[in-house]
């Protein structure tokens, strides 16, 4: 972490533009003194904190060729091999999770994935296609209410313990969302979401949206997204899957008991630019139903029209954004350079290096786990009050040697250890 202040960079550089081209080498030079030194290296093997950001060659030179190539894919004909590509990447990704066909665009119908920039415009995008259509719906029951009539009754649902991008798609989305209390494992179980919905029905409200998190921010932990499902499934509510981080390792065979009822849900989403090797930008995002979200967000000008429109996607509808770069290049490059052995070894050795920091802490008798460790992720804290932790993280990112982030969840205040970094090792 570096030591530098706020307002550090300003005095290191001109105060305008220059007028003549300086030298590549001038230039060069400034990185290491104006930028590198003010850095955090998130892919330091002593970087702990938050979760991973993926990194690797194969998908340097893929974002370097999309920046070459700089085409903007909003619709099929703007760069045609640009959307292929992406229809077919989503398909590998999602066979490669063990994604059922009803999300995939192999399976013939409508179903497919599209790459968002990041898990919290995923959650947004699913949230606007679930109020389009449950808008649709409530209009075809009661054809005299008007939209001023139906947004103030709309109500959403998350575990309490989910990312707070959920509650901002719904702040975003103009629609209220109850954050729920989870069991004692910080799983969201299906009889709360009933619970509230049904108490939210009794008051006249309509509930349309539920977001199921699998591997949370503060403790991985994983709601119960089969019995969330059938509560969904009942009462014909929109569910959402967000495996921001631990979508990942559903490449393991061995993890997909986490995402036991998938098929129950309507959208799905994880982060290869967390755990798979992938550089950021690309969070993918499965539609069971796209329609709904090319409904919500369909404005179709002549300029933008084309001879090919509905026998491709047109990206521009899935996402909020019109613009979008090549990023299934990315993904292309580091699945075959890669191949799905090493990516599997990958995620392996880190949940490994996870269980061996967890054995070094409970093989300490001053210390203690705070939940299961079951990814990369280890919750830890020192026996005793929040106030020995507090001050423990102060030593330990004083330093400036070792990055962690700390979490607080029904009072307990705890430090996060995650691996992050490809160049992490046991020693």
């Amino acid at each position: 972490v570096p030591s530098v202040k706020p307002g550090y960079l300003r005095p290191l550089v001109p105060e305008q533009a220059p007028e003549k081209p300086e030298p590549w080498t001038a230039v060069m030079a400034d990185i290491e003194r104006v930028i590198m030194s003010g850095v955090t290296h998130w892919h330091s093997p002593r970087f702990h904190a938050y979760f991973p950001t993926a990194n690797s060659y194969p998908s340097i030179v893929a974002d370097m060729l999309s920046g070459a190539i700089a085409c903007i894919g909003f619709s099929w004909i703007a760069s045609p091999a640009c959307t292929e590509l992406e229809v077919v990447m989503l398909d590998w990704l999602g066979q490669m999770l063990g994604l059922p066909d009803s999300f995939l665009a192999r399976s013939g119908g409508e179903a497919g994935g599209v790459i968002q920039g990041t898990a919290s415009e995923a959650t947004l995008v699913a949230l606007l296609g679930a109020k389009a259509r449950v808008m649709h719906r409530v209009k075809e029951q009661h054809p005299e209410w008007s939209d001023t009539d139906i947004l103030p009754k709309l109500v959403g649902y998350c575990n309490k313990q989910a990312h707070s991008s959920v509650e901002r798609a719904g702040l975003l989305g103009g629609v209220k969302l109850r954050t729920l209390k989870p069991d004692g494992k910080h799983s969201l179980r299906g009889d709360t979401v009933r619970e509230a919905i049904e108490e939210d029905l009794r008051k006249g409200l309509i509930p349309f949206y539920v977001v199921a998190t699998l591997g949370t921010t503060s403790s991985c932990a994983f709601d119960s997204l089969d019995e969330i499902g059938d509560v969904c499934n009942s009462h014909d509510i929109w569910l959402h899957v967000d495996a921001a981080y631990a979508g990942s390792a559903f490449i393991c065979p061995e993890y997909r008991y986490l995402m036991q009822g998938i098929d129950k849900a309507d959208s799905f989403n994880f982060n290869p630019h967390k755990w798979l090797l992938v550089n950021f930008d690309c969070s993918a995002l499965w539609l069971k139903k796209p329609r709904w979200i090319v409904d919500a967000f369909n404005v179709d000008p002549l300029y933008l029209q084309h001879d090919h429109q509905g026998s491709a996607p047109d990206y521009r509808h899935w996402q909020i954004p019109l613009g979008r770069r090549f990023r299934a290049l990315k993904l292309w490059f580091v699945l075959r350079l890669y191949g799905v052995e090493n990516l599997q070894n990958y995620i392996r050795k880190h949940i490994a290096l996870a269980h061996h920091f967890e054995k070094l802490c409970t093989s300490d008798e001053r210390f203690e786990l705070f939940g299961e460790v079951i990814m990369g992720l280890v919750c830890f804290r020192l026996k005793g009050d929040n106030e020995i932790n507090e001050e423990l993280l102060r030593r330990i990112n004083g330093r400036g040697k070792i990055h962690l982030v700390p979490s607080k969840i029904d009072d307990v205040y705890f430090l996060r250890l995650a691996i992050c970094s490809r160049f992490s090792e046991e020693s």
